[in-house]
């Protein structure tokens, strides 16, 4: 009977996981597309609650959906938030995840933060990438209306 009950408690706490982070792709040249023709006048101002509460503020490209596609290549829009992970494949099969509101990219430069705690930059070459996955983390983030 405890056996039963912990087996169910498992289920019930490990499917709708696997359900949550369903992964989406972004071809490179729609990446290209959604992100060409912003500079730094065109950036808007977040803020973003993390889960022990704290407040952050920064600077991200205004994109409120992201266009994707399933894993049968059906389009699909995404809506951007702070709990949304990119996962970017590049040609040798290195892997390299951001957090979608913290990349930008400048010419062929993807530059993002891996971490919300630590400022870890990286950057590496838009025309070194093979494969775009991306997906809702479901981490405990969101964007708060902060009146100034």
């Amino acid at each position: 009977m405890k056996k039963d009950l912990i087996k169910k408690t498992l289920i019930v706490l490990f499917i709708p996981g696997l359900i949550g982070c369903k992964t989406y792709y972004i071809p490179v040249d729609s990446f290209k597309a959604q992100f060409s023709g912003f500079d730094s006048t065109e950036l808007r101002t977040v803020f973003t609650q993390y889960p022990a509460g704290n407040i952050v503020e920064y600077l991200t490209v205004p994109i409120d959906y992201i266009k994707c596609v399933d894993k049968d290549n059906n389009p699909f829009e995404l809506k951007n938030s702070p709990s949304i992970e990119v996962r970017f494949t590049e040609k040798d099969n290195k892997r390299t995840v951001f957090y979608f509101d913290r990349i930008f990219l400048q010419d062929t430069l993807i530059i993002g933060d891996r971490s919300r705690f630590l400022r870890l930059k990286k950057g590496i070459s838009i025309n070194n990438v093979k494969m775009i996955e991306i997906q809702d983390g479901h981490k405990y983030y969101r964007y708060v209306d902060i009146k100034k």
